[in-house]
């Protein structure tokens, strides 16, 4: 995702999107590897992934998803080791809403020769991080 993508919320104001994690662990020309960390009530910005994706818990954590669409948030338990794949597409937030810090790398599957190397492109849904 370039720096300056946008998605427009419900009420029509644009949103600014950020990337898919805090920082690229890992990268070659099949996956791109993010870690995410955040403290309890800490969220990521709103994003949205290009490419499916696998998300592994390396700490256990309550997190809610909150879709930029207005649907409902997702209330969801990412245990010790778990695993999701999800695919790419819905705009979303998630926030640590435990009270123990949330841990996990993100591996995107690259699908074309057309993903930007700082993830901004992201897809979400189901339990578990989006």
């Amino acid at each position: 995702m370039s720096a300056d993508e946008i998605a427009i919320a419900p009420d029509g104001s644009e949103v600014t999107l950020g990337k898919v994690g805090q920082r690229v662990v890992f990268e070659n020309a099949s996956v791109r590897v993010w870690d995410i960390v955040l403290e309890p009530g800490e969220q990521q910005t709103w994003h949205r992934h290009g490419n499916p994706y696998l998300v592994i818990a390396l700490a256990a954590a309550d997190n809610r998803i909150d879709p930029l669409d207005g649907g409902e948030p997702r209330l969801v338990h990412e245990p010790f080791g778990g695993v999701v794949y999800r695919e790419p597409g819905e705009v979303h937030m998630l926030t640590n809403r435990g009270n123990t810090r949330y841990h996990s790398r993100l591996v995107e599957l690259k699908t074309s020769g057309e993903d930007a190397a700082d993830g901004s492109r992201e897809a979400g849904g189901g339990p578990g991080h989006g």
